[in-house]
């Protein structure tokens, strides 16, 4: 009799197993949680820097802007408040707090606006003192060279760009510096973002990069050393990443045997691995209505398919208005919201997907671009509401 009950017993777990397995299969995939990488833009400038400290003499670095802004017209919503304060993003106990909240949101990466002037890093405390000595193993990261002159532009009581602080060029011994300093202090560490092993190094302006280095012919040589040092630093190679707009050329001369007439092919000659978007103010006016902004933005993506050969990750834009940097009333975009904003994300979820992008990464503008009107840490108008909406639009909601 018990061995009848056994044999019954182990008939009835296999039938169950059976059927359960049998289910299991006729089941939708579903699509793994890290499936998209999301990246915001992030500026570090909230915090003290003695090198500006002659531009924000209350040494809170840019905060000191966001809190004198003003409005500028009846409905302009400016200044725009922090909900978490005028916080010092170079204090680690601040950045886990960005950390732990970047991440519980749908953020998977910072990339941090990286600056070098004459021959010294600028704003480095932020992800030296601030994320990586507070990360802990829960955020990727990576760098934008952010090789942009620094002008008058920065000072508010002088919004222009007739006057260069520091020259934004670099010549090929400051060159050389960067790149052994970009590997060493940040390439190593195991939280620095990957594509196929690669380290990904983003560059803001290429026409100054060829300016600094004297020519494409160089720019080739040194980006190819910049490779090298990182394939001899152990890794399979380096992912170059450009920011297509006004500062990348659409032709470069003194090149033997070759006709570069297009940005595509100036990527090429230079070995750039892929291309996204800082902001859509780079893209389009940055006036006027958020939805017809970013329908106008967004509607040049299946262009950037077209005209390249290497893939191009969309840009999602929050909003913009950088009045706070200006003495007088400059355009702003308005009727941005959280659920708009979140219908855009869904739709660069949907662009590279449509494109089967083996990496699915989306690029945001951006964590904390207060100067300029376009950030997700939360505010005193819409608390978590960008980062609720983030979360809802990558969880398919």
């Amino acid at each position: 009799m018990k061995n009848r009950q056994l044999a019954m017993s182990k008939i009835t777990g296999l039938c169950l197993l059976f059927v359960l397995v049998f289910l299991g299969a006729c089941q939708p995939e579903v699509p793994p949680k890290d499936d998209y990488t999301v990246a915001a833009f992030y500026w570090p400038a909230y915090h003290y820097e003695p090198k500006a400290e002659f531009l924000f003499p209350d040494k809170k670095g840019e905060w000191e802007i966001i809190y004198n802004a003003v409005s500028k017209e009846d409905g302009h919503r400016q200044p725009k408040v922090p909900l978490w304060g005028y916080v010092d993003e170079a204090d680690p106990k601040v950045m886990d707090r960005k950390i732990e909240t970047a991440v519980n949101y749908g953020v998977d990466v910072f990339i941090f606006d990286w600056y070098w002037y004459r021959g010294e890093p600028f704003l480095e405390d932020c992800v030296d003192k601030g994320f990586l000595g507070a990360n802990n193993n829960r955020m990727k990261f990576y760098l934008m060279w952010a090789n942009h002159d620094a002008t008058t532009y920065w000072d508010v009581d002088n919004p222009g760009i007739d006057s260069v602080i520091w020259a934004g060029e670099v010549d090929r011994e400051q060159f050389n510096v960067v790149v052994d300093r970009v590997i060493e202090k940040y390439f190593k560490n195991p939280l620095y973002y990957k594509i196929d092993g690669e380290p990904v190094f983003c560059i803001y302006e290429l026409n100054t990069l060829i300016d600094g280095l004297g020519g494409a012919g160089q720019t080739k040589e040194a980006l190819d050393h910049f490779r090298k040092k990182t394939i001899e630093a152990g890794f399979p190679g380096l992912h170059l990443q450009g920011i297509l707009w006004s500062a990348l050329p659409s032709s470069i001369t003194g090149v033997p045997g070759d006709r570069i007439e297009s940005q595509d092919q100036v990527l090429s000659y230079l070995g750039f691995n892929s291309l996204t978007n800082y902001c859509w103010a780079h893209l389009q006016n940055p006036d006027g209505d958020y939805e017809q902004w970013a329908d106008a933005s967004t509607a040049m993506w299946p262009d950037f398919l077209k005209d390249f050969s290497i893939p191009c990750f969309p840009n999602v834009t929050i909003s913009w208005d950088a009045n706070p940097r200006f003495l007088f009333k400059a355009g702003y975009i308005s009727n941005s919201t959280p659920e708009k904003f979140g219908r855009y994300v869904q739709k660069a979820k949907d662009f590279v997907d449509q494109h089967h992008y083996t990496t699915k990464l989306i690029t945001i503008n951006a964590w904390n671009e207060w100067s300029e009107g376009s950030y997700l840490e939360p505010d005193t108008t819409w608390n978590y509401g960008y980062l609720e909406a983030l979360k809802k639009a990558m969880n398919g909601q």
